[in-house]
């Protein structure tokens, strides 16, 4: 992965999936993606991300459940919900869980990559702030 923010883009619908990947590398941002939660997880072990771009709805593991898992893997990744199908729900766990943002698709660009270089500065702030407490 080149420089720039480390984004991993989680969705199942593969031509949105694509398209979004596609844009966001063009603003500089290194992307990989992955279109299920087990699939999104093994990237993560191999991996370190800034910021998970994540589906709520995917067959298989949901994006809550994936979100679960992320945060015991790589606890400090900043992770954006995006859902096309909003439940209220799903959106207090998710945030219960430690997801930073829950967007609705179709989302602007601009507003996702605002979203994105928000939850970097978290996470940087957050890696500065062990590493002084250590």
């Amino acid at each position: 992965m080149g420089d720039g923010i480390r984004v991993l883009l989680v969705d199942d619908e593969e031509r949105f999936a694509q398209t979004l990947s596609k844009r966001l590398r063009e603003r500089g941002l290194s992307v990989l993606t992955a279109s299920r939660g087990m699939e999104a997880l093994d990237l993560m072990e191999d991996h370190v991300f800034d910021v998970v771009v994540l589906d709520v709805k995917m067959p298989g593991m949901t994006g809550v459940e994936t979100l679960r898992e992320i945060k015991k893997i790589q606890p400090l990744t900043e992770v954006i919900l995006l859902t096309g199908h909003a439940s209220v729900d799903s959106a207090i766990e998710g945030m219960r869980l430690g997801a930073l943002e829950y967007l609705m698709k179709p989302c602007e660009i601009e507003e996702l990559m605002a979203r994105i270089e928000d939850a970097y500065a978290k996470k940087v702030m957050r890696e500065e702030e062990l590493r002084q407490s250590v």
